[in-house]
């Protein structure tokens, strides 16, 4: 069958050639001069103007001709995963000549517009006069926003004050960061603001994307004031030294931060001392923190800034509230704080407004097959505008489903976005995600949930979630703010218990019989694979094997069954034989002496 080729669609505004004023280069020479950055909708051109220059993390992979705009990095596992463990804390700006001017000439937005939703719409921001500062709806105006979302509206009127602590629940998508940027800000103009290289408000989100995402908001609503606001970003991903270096001699009066390595960073007094002002507190995604295992984080960072009796104000969003977030709210919020909620209660959860089904093939060699077939059939079902999500189980499992369907599907635009690719690689990977109309993104969990693309109408589940709750993330990465979205998964037998002890999950048999056209695609696979590096197999193999080794009892199998299934897995991506493991890698997974192992050494002497 014939795919159409894949348009991506760049608002012109947002369209950045080297000539114009957008331009990375100059920006770089003038932000440290001028005082007002470049609002969030312009973002695409600048948000890697201070990101590392470094390349990807998932090894030498070589260069084919098919697999453009690869960086390789000839990084050992061990090595990439100590260099994630390093904070990164950066400060990104523009000047306020790059946001154009003709701000009539804009259509009028929500900020839930910037993740493609269709949110109902409140009171127009100019309501807001005398309550919230003049640059602030200048700000947001000069962003081209007029009205507000129901949160925001709920929190910037129904507040006793904007310096009040508060609980607020509310969907991904639906503007919670300008609900919750407005009124910290709005506090330090009222005479808090803190001394030059104090931290006034501090952001903690689950990751880095989402990080970067609230900092280009920010910098939005900032754009007008008569004093510069920085914002910086930490998380991991560069060179300690250095970032925090420019941490330290900056102005770093808002603080987007991952728990993690916001943690590690405070463990010097001179970052401690940046926050003995602080007049804010926003935990966002708290539920999403508190799964991913941040709580200890979390309560260290809390016992290192100034103690909650000082007096700064706690915000926390979440968009739903298990009792876990209950205990942290205790440590973030004084008794007695607001709730507020911008979710119906007699309203289906979005897990049950999306269509799920389960397709399960006998054996893991026709995973490729199964979902190559799937995407077709997806696809002829509803051509017009095909986007859609691939999740799967590792790093470098996604690094060798985007080399594969590179192939496999060349009409398509494909994306791919994991941990083992470099920040300025994956920020440019999610912008341009979000601005295609069209177009398949392999990815790992570092989408999972927080990040919003706009009009992805499917998700793809390959292989065995970690948990329900990761289920459940991915499936709401479809069917956001009242669009149509549709989910499924794609097993192979051992992994079938998932959905049957998942009685609870909307999940039904697949509709199409996918298995039956499987014989048709195995000789296309196997060709598309004949033009994948070596390289990315074997770091998939090694990744299928540690995942795994994790789900031993639940994929009914041992050791020796769990290496015979990696080796068919080997097979199906057409190795002769399976692929080498370093002899202390064996070890470490457990698996010494376990038979059907190649054991030596990759590297090239």
């Amino acid at each position: 069958m014939k795919f159409p080729s894949t348009t991506v669609h760049l608002r012109s505004l947002q369209q950045c050639p080297a000539s114009s004023p957008f331009s990375l280069l100059a920006a770089s020479r003038v932000c440290n001069q001028l005082t007002l950055p470049l609002c969030a909708r312009y973002s695409t051109c600048y948000a890697m103007s201070h990101a590392p220059k470094r390349g990807g993390f998932r090894g030498n992979r070589g260069r084919h001709p098919h697999r453009p705009n690869r960086n390789g990095a000839n990084l050992s596992t061990q090595a990439a995963a100590a260099a994630f463990d390093q904070p990164m804390i950066a400060q990104e700006a523009l000047p306020l000549s790059a946001v154009p001017q003709n701000v009539q000439d804009m259509p009028k937005r929500s900020f839930s517009d910037m993740a493609g939703g269709e949110v109902k719409l409140g009171k127009p921001y100019s309501s807001m006069a005398g309550q919230l500062d003049k640059a602030l709806l200048e700000g947001l105006t000069k962003m081209g926003f007029e009205y507000m979302t129901p949160v925001q509206e709920k929190v910037l009127s129904e507040l006793p004050t904007l310096s009040s602590d508060c609980l607020v629940q509310a969907k991904t998508g639906t503007g919670k960061t300008a609900a919750f940027l407005l009124p910290a800000i709005q506090n330090l103009l009222k005479g808090n603001m803190p001394a030059r290289g104090r931290v006034g408000i501090l952001v903690l989100c689950p990751t880095r994307e989402l990080a970067l995402q609230i900092a280009k908001e920010c910098d939005g609503i900032t754009a007008c004031l008569p004093r510069r606001m920085e914002c910086h970003t930490a998380f991991g991903g560069t060179a300690r030294a250095s970032t925090l270096n420019k941490f330290l001699r900056g102005d770093p009066t808002i603080l987007v931060a991952t728990p993690g390595r916001l943690d590690d960073i405070l463990g010097e007094e001179q970052v401690r001392d940046r926050f003995q002002s602080i007049q804010t507190v926003v935990l966002d995604e708290a539920d999403r923190m508190l799964d991913q295992g941040f709580a200890p984080q979390i309560n260290s960072i809390l016992r290192r800034i100034p103690p909650k009796r000082d007096g700064w104000q706690g915000m926390c969003f979440s968009a739903t509230l298990p009792e876990r977030v209950n205990d942290v709210v205790k440590c973030v919020l004084f008794p007695g704080y607001t709730s507020l909620s911008t979710i119906d209660r007699n309203e289906a959860p979005t897990l049950d407004k999306v269509p799920q089904f389960a397709i399960t093939v006998p054996s893991i060699q026709q995973i490729f097959s199964a979902l190559y077939a799937l995407i077709q059939h997806e696809y002829e079902q509803d051509p017009k505008d095909f986007k859609a999500i691939v999740f799967g189980t590792t790093a470098n499992g996604v690094g060798l489903l985007y080399d594969v369907f590179k192939v496999l599907l060349p009409q398509f635009q494909i994306f791919e976005l994991h941990s083992r690719l470099s920040q300025s690689t994956r920020t440019s990977t999610t912008n341009r995600f979000k601005d295609a109309t069209s177009g398949i993104l392999f990815a790992s969990d570092v989408v999972g949930r927080g990040m919003d693309f706009p009009n992805v109408g499917l998700v793809i589940q390959l292989g065995l979630p970690s948990a329900t709750e990761q289920y459940i993330h991915r499936v709401g990465r479809t069917a956001r703010a009242g669009k149509d979205g549709r989910a499924v998964m794609v097993l192979f037998e051992n992994e079938a218990f998932f959905v049957h002890t998942n009685k609870t999950l909307p999940i039904k048999p697949y509709p199409f019989d996918i298995s039956a056209t499987l014989n048709q695609h195995y000789p296309t696979i196997e060709k598309a694979f004949t033009r994948v590096d070596e390289e990315s197999k074997a770091k998939a193999y090694q990744a299928f094997l540690g995942y795994n080794k994790t789900y031993l009892k639940k994929l009914r199998l041992d050791t020796k069954g769990l290496v015979q299934l990696a080796n068919q897995y080997a097979e199906s991506m057409g190795c002769p034989e399976p692929p080498l493991i370093e002899k202390r890698t064996v070890g470490k997974m457990g698996l010494k002496g376990v038979p059907g192992l190649r054991i030596g050494s990759r590297r090239e002497d």
